[in-house]
């Protein structure tokens, strides 16, 4: 039997325009005008979703909504609510989210964006009510297909279900984690076990597209758009239709590119550059980001109600090192990979090296390793590789570290680097404001905000 929705709103013509829409695609639906009526029905009847107002006088704080919600997720904590006003800000949508909300639509919606947004909730409810605890990577690949995710660390295992539980749905997913933790990886694994597998899957740096190339990257443009728009260029939302797109380095974006993502994310809706027409876009988001995204809400740098649309689900690798376990397998993945492509076959790595491997940092992570297999491939003529094996190219690569005198790739993140250079500065100059400003090429009022914003103090 479909799924029963519960719609909460003291406008009728809301409630019979929205059943009316919900019943065409197929779910059952009921009423209710007041918050008292709501809480009543939600305890009496099986509902499997709630799509509520926000207010229910002449208010319009949203205030009511908001405890309304509060009070639903007090009698049932895994009914999925949606939020509908007509008095939308990003306040308000992130109150409603912090109190457990599944999604946040203003009025007017579209039928498209409304439905998806319904589909979304439901089958994420019914992934987490799905949920077994401490599968093993045996039964993990017998559900699905994680071929190129190698390890058997519990660390590893949780993502893995979680990710096999949500590619399922629609549901955008955020995966943080250092450089070189396989967040890419992590990504084509959602899609490849996703209902959208036999569609694209478009993969973006956004930390490689300059600010006044991002809408015509993203988007697209028309011929005549700018200058050099000679002709029509596809963008890469639409390139994506019907697929995932993968949106690497997020926290590189500016506030102005943050500004028109969210209305893609918000209203599945865009325009190519040089036209007015407003577009569609059947699309599942995917972002990945080695930065701390809470911390640069914090510090005015990210919008917070853009991080809420992206880590409905939120996935945070582990580095390599935390899994150590995992060392030998991955080691020996690549070992095997890499002998087929320079057809040396029967190599392979002593129990020894292994062992070592394990005893490694691994700064640059399962990136790192793969790097230091190929190249110690290379230089070795042995067919088992020894621990003196990986001792040279190890050296090589800190040579090669040290020349740039620039921290190990993942092993710092940029707001790591400035705290460091700032304090390194304070110290050189004996704590002389001004000279520390000045050398670094910062007002005074933007190093107070440093020192504010990284606990340093004076």
């Amino acid at each position: 039997m479909k799924e029963m929705i519960l719609i909460v709103d003291d406008d009728p013509s809301v409630t019979t325009s929205l059943s009316l829409l919900l019943r065409q695609a197929g779910y059952r639906t009921q009423s209710a005008a007041t918050p008292a009526e709501t809480l009543d029905l939600i305890a009496q009847q099986p509902f499997q979703l709630v799509i509520q107002d926000m207010n229910f006088s002449r208010q319009t704080t949203g205030e009511e909504g908001i405890e309304l919600l509060r009070r639903i997720k007090a009698l049932r904590p895994t009914l999925p609510v949606i939020l509908l006003t007509a008095w939308g800000s990003i306040q308000l949508a992130v109150a409603g989210v912090r109190a457990g909300a599944a999604d946040f639509i203003t009025k007017p919606w579209t039928h498209q964006q409304l439905l998806q947004s319904v589909r979304t909730a439901l089958s994420l409810a019914a992934a987490h009510s799905a949920h077994t605890p401490n599968l093993k990577r045996e039964e993990i690949d017998a559900r699905y297909h994680f071929r190129d995710l190698i390890g058997s660390d519990p660390k590893l295992l949780r993502i893995l279900e979680v990710i096999g539980r949500v590619a399922a749905t629609d549901a955008s997913v955020l995966i943080t984690g250092e450089s070189g933790t396989g967040k890419e990886l992590i990504a084509e694994a959602i899609h490849h076990n996703s209902h959208r597998r036999d569609a694209a899957f478009v993969k973006v740096n956004l930390g490689g597209i300059p600010a006044q190339l991002f809408e015509s990257e993203m988007f697209g443009h028309v011929k005549g758009a700018f200058t050099d728009a000679r002709a029509d260029r596809k963008g890469r939302f639409e390139s994506a239709g019907g697929g995932t797109i993968f949106l690497d380095e997020i926290g590189d974006l500016d506030a102005g590119a943050q500004v028109k993502l969210l209305r893609v994310l918000q209203d599945r809706t865009y325009e190519v550059l040089g036209s007015s027409v407003t577009r569609t876009v059947d699309v599942r988001v995917i972002s990945a980001t080695n930065r701390n995204l809470t911390e640069m809400v914090s510090t005015g740098q990210f919008r917070e109600d853009l991080l809420y649309r992206l880590n409905l689900i939120a996935v945070h690798l582990p580095p390599l090192r935390e899994r150590p376990s995992d060392i030998p397998l991955v080691a020996t993945h690549f070992l095997e990979n890499i002998a087929k492509v320079y057809r040396r076959a029967g190599l392979s790595i002593s129990e020894a090296a292994l062992q070592w491997l394990q005893g490694q940092p691994w700064p640059g992570n399962i990136r790192q390793l793969k790097h230091l297999i190929e190249r110690t491939i290379l230089v070795s003529g042995r067919d088992v590789i020894e621990v003196e094996d990986f001792r040279l190219p190890l050296e090589m690569e800190a040579r090669e570290s040290s020349r740039d005198s620039l921290p190990q790739v993942g092993s710092m993140t940029m707001d790591d680097i400035e705290k460091a250079m700032i304090i390194k500065a304070m110290k050189y100059y004996g704590g002389n404001i001004s000279r520390v400003a000045e050398a670094l090429g910062m007002s005074r009022a933007a190093l107070y905000r440093r020192f504010e914003k990284y606990g340093i103090e004076i």
